[in-house]
């Protein structure tokens, strides 16, 4: 069992309405008011979980400054008023962004019981095996 402390509760508690939030609103045809939330709470939860200068060496890397740029960019769309162009900017640097943890995270829903049999369907199994062979772990 992993132990966490009390601000990474919060953390996760956080990220976790970040994430309604966001799906919530992209259900509700990109609401830009429920977007906007879900951003907020996404970002400063992830802050709460890793801390504040882990974030900040995470998004600000030299080599992770155009997906950073994007990702809070289609942040900052968002929170201006035009949804859909925001988060597409962000869902782009989302993925520049995290690029490096799919791989993992495809090994490990591969093991799952009911979702690696998803996963080892024909027209899905081709695009897993693309996004889980990178080898450019960041």
């Amino acid at each position: 069992m992993i132990s966490l402390t009390d601000m990474q509760k919060i953390g996760m508690g956080l990220t976790g309405f970040g994430i309604f939030f966001l799906f919530f609103g992209m259900i509700l045809f990109f609401d830009k008011a429920l977007l906007a939330i879900g951003n907020i709470l996404f970002v400063a939860g992830l802050t709460f979980v890793i801390g504040l200068e882990r974030t900040f060496r995470f998004f600000f890397q030299k080599h992770k400054l155009k997906a950073t740029g994007f990702f809070l960019g289609g942040v900052a769309i968002v929170l201006i008023g035009w949804p859909l162009i925001g988060m597409l900017f962000e869902t782009y640097g989302f993925f520049l962004l995290f690029r490096g943890f799919f791989p993992v995270a495809v090994g490990f829903i591969r093991r799952v019981p009911v979702l690696g049999a998803l996963l080892s369907l024909p027209g899905i199994r081709s695009l897993v095996d693309k996004v889980g062979e990178s080898n450019n772990m960041v």
